[in-house]
């Protein structure tokens, strides 16, 4: 087989999106629901680009959950790592949009079906078959789901995938702050990609700063990239070798759902298609800025899935800048 199979691992569920922006859950006249979980949105970001993606997680054995299963075939996301659970409902979030377009959450996971993916339920031969294997930190929330996703790691890394990993922080997932931080970092150093957010790194230093001494106490000798995204400044990208950074592109915001995942799967996209671009700065940049476009041009609709770009699209964009 082909070796440029992108498999996340994770959650995937449906946000619930308030019909008008600038207002708070309980203000909101009504909602749209929105596939989302942020390791779904990528494989969906990677195959809209033209990449091969798969998707491992456990979905409710319910309406919700076929749907989405539905949404990956749909999207060409290959769903045989998907298993059902009839006894727990697919996870449902109501995500109210700020004025300012950013995203506060509340959810419905009690617990929902993701969570209960087992360490038998793992389709390793999908897992096997990954070039790079991408993960998240929610599904190292809670038992039995937490030793699945290590045990998928395990199989990854031996089968010679790259491991990518974003945390995604969502705290009000987790017991408490300190847990979320202990968890995130417990499993840090077996990267070889990370991508964090500006925020995420503040939470993950306790510093109030992106400078580049703060961003190099997360990073690890064996890392081969460690990109922190500015949301609309852009971001700044560090390997062994160089760092440096990148401006964003200007775009009327919407919704900033799924930014980050454009990002992400916009990025390994590119580097399963050619792996020295973690060699080679030019390259490197080329692959960064075409990331910063997919981000920003998900940023322009509602919902996650529904903004993701094709590779025109982003094309395009670069060639406007």
């Amino acid at each position: 087989m082909a070796k440029d199979l992108i498999v996340c691992f994770g959650e995937m569920l449906i946000d619930f999106v308030p019909t008008v922006s600038g207002v708070s859950l309980a203000e909101a006249p009504g909602f749209i629901k929105a596939p989302g979980g942020a390791p779904a949105n990528v494989a969906i970001a990677v195959a809209r680009l033209g990449g091969r993606a798969a998707f491992v997680g456990k979905l409710g054995d319910d309406e919700f959950g076929r749907m989405l299963a539905g949404i990956l075939r749909d999207n060409g996301v290959d769903d045989g790592g998907v298993s059902f659970d009839t006894g727990a409902r697919t996870a449902l979030a109501f995500v109210t949009l700020r004025a300012d377009g950013e995203r506060e959450f509340m959810f419905y996971r009690n617990p929902s079906a993701d969570m209960l993916l087992t360490e038998g339920e793992l389709n390793l031969d999908v897992i096997k078959s990954a070039a790079v294997f991408h993960y998240g930190s929610i599904s190292l929330i809670t038992e039995p789901c937490r030793s699945a996703h290590l045990k998928a790691m395990e199989v990854a890394r031996q089968a010679g995938a790259l491991l990518s990993y974003d945390p995604n922080l969502r705290l009000p997932l987790w017991p408490s702050a300190e847990e979320a931080r202990e968890q995130i970092l417990s499993i840090w150093d077996e990267a070889d990609i990370i991508k964090v957010s500006d925020v995420e790194l503040e939470f993950l230093t306790g510093q109030e700063s992106v400078e580049d001494d703060v961003v190099l106490t997360l990073w690890r000798p064996a890392f081969k990239l460690l990109v922190v995204t500015l949301g609309e400044k852009g971001c700044k990208y560090y390997t062994k070798d160089f760092r440096g950074s990148l401006d964003g592109y200007a775009v009327d915001t919407v919704d900033t759902t799924g930014a980050g995942d454009a990002f992400v799967g916009a990025m390994l996209r590119k580097i399963v298609d050619d792996q020295s671009v973690l060699q080679d700065e030019g390259k490197l940049r080329e692959v960064l800025k075409f990331s910063n476009a997919c981000g920003a041009i998900t940023t322009t609709e509602k919902g996650a899935i529904p903004a993701l770009p094709s590779e025109p699209a982003a094309v395009e964009l670069l060639k406007r800048n």
